[in-house]
């Protein structure tokens, strides 16, 4: 196959299964599961119309764009949450290729598609909290038995050590708990409970939620010690810069909640593609 083949497949699929996640999205309510088949089921049709949907108006990212982000029946303007949706989930089809390595074939394809489940776990878990603040006990589950598996991979391939297995790379030898992957795992989840679980009681629950603290949990187990306490960094400054940002727009005020679960879950990717170059500038600064 030509090797670029392989990426524009791999997108093109994940296109369409970022369509599929829409519908996840969408018909998301907070009294049944977010793995329920039943509202999954049904053609599709305009939100706002009503009108039944017809094979060329579903095709992603391009009907979109051919119809000028409306509907082709009452005209009303779509969400831009299609398209993006649709792109975010085309790319996390692509980390398989991220995180190939030709000297470990086998386990870089493993653990690639392992975190192509977490990313599509991550987006969801985002959207569904924006909308409507609430993070789904499934989707935690969800990623605690994606944490069952990171565990038995970095067991079975020897890639846990004191100085690997972590996104903070070489830097995690000086948060200890190295020595072993199961209890380094259990201690992310613990600790990664038990800081949200201080910020819920000294904010009387202002400042984050239960959803927060299970999601914390559910990534502390995913991604260990010292992984989660620097993802939860990350969420907070991201979290900081946008709260001053739309207080100073006037778009929100202090009183007004805010979802912090996308935050949390970009704190997450910070760490994966950018933890242990940015902990590298902050001791090559404070060295």
């Amino acid at each position: 196959m030509i090797p670029w083949l392989i990426p524009a497949y791999l997108f093109a699929f994940g296109l369409c299964i970022g369509s599929f996640l829409n519908v996840v999205i969408l018909r998301y309510r907070p009294e049944r599961s977010a793995f329920a088949l039943t509202p999954l089921t049904g053609r599709s049709h305009c939100m706002s119309c009503g009108k039944t949907l017809a094979w060329y108006e579903l095709l992603p990212v391009v009907s979109f764009l051919v119809q000028r982000g409306r509907c082709r029946s009452c005209k009303t303007r779509l969400s831009l949450q299609y398209p993006i949706v649709e792109l975010l989930t085309g790319l996390i089809f692509l980390t398989p290729l991220y995180f190939y390595d030709p000297f470990m074939r086998i386990y870089s394809i493993e653990v690639g598609w392992l975190w192509v489940l977490a990313f599509l776990a991550f987006l969801v878990i985002a959207a569904i909290d924006y909308y409507w603040m609430i993070i789904p006990d499934e989707l935690n589950l969800f990623l605690v038995a994606l944490g069952f598996g990171r565990i038995a991979l970095q067991q079975m391939n020897g890639t846990f050590g004191v100085f690997t297995g972590s996104f903070a790379g070489s830097f995690a030898a000086l948060f200890g708990f190295r020595s072993d992957v199961v209890v380094n795992h259990f201690i992310g989840a613990i600790l990664g409970i038990l800081f949200v679980g201080a910020i819920i009681l000294v904010t009387r629950g202002r400042g984050m939620g239960v959803g927060d603290l299970k999601l914390a949990g559910a990534l502390g187990f995913l991604f260990g010690w010292p992984d989660i306490g620097l993802l939860l960094m990350f969420a907070f400054i991201l979290g900081s810069v946008y709260g001053v940002y739309v207080i100073l727009m006037r778009a929100k005020k202090m009183k007004d909640a805010i979802p912090f679960g996308p935050f949390i879950i970009l704190g997450a990717l910070t760490l994966m593609f950018y933890g242990k170059s940015l902990l590298d500038l902050y001791f090559r600064i404070f060295s």
